[in-house]
C-alpha cells in the first residue's frame, strides 16, 4: 500500500475559540493545544493517556527529560504527526 492510499484517522475535536470575554474588561486568553482538546473529547482515553505521558516523560528512567522530548520530537515528525 502506497502512502497516499492509507486512509488517516480523524477525531472531531472542539474548537480554539480564542480570548473569551468572562466579565466587563476582563478576557481569558486560555490556548489550548489541539491536543489538548482532543484529550479533554474522550474522558475515558484522555485521563489515561496524560498518566502514561506523565510516567514516560518524567518518571524514573536513564535519559533526561530533555533527551526524551527529542525522541518524541524525532517520532512524531518521522510519522508527519500533526501535533
Amino acid at each position: 500500500m502506497h502512502k497516499h492510499e492509507i486512509k488517516e484517522a480523524w477525531v472531531d475535536i472542539a474548537p480554539d475559540n480564542g480570548p473569551q470575554l468572562v466579565a466587563p474588561g476582563r478576557w481569558a486568553f486560555e490556548f489550548r493545544p489541539a491536543m489538548g482538546r482532543l484529550l479533554s473529547a474522550h474522558p475515558a482515553i484522555g485521563p489515561a493517556f496524560n498518566t502514561l505521558y506523565s510516567e514516560i516523560m518524567r518518571g524514573p528512567g536513564s535519559l533526561s527529560r530533555q533527551e526524551r522530548e527529542m525522541i518524541a520530537t524525532v517520532a512524531a515528525a518521522a510519522q508527519d504527526c500533526y501535533y
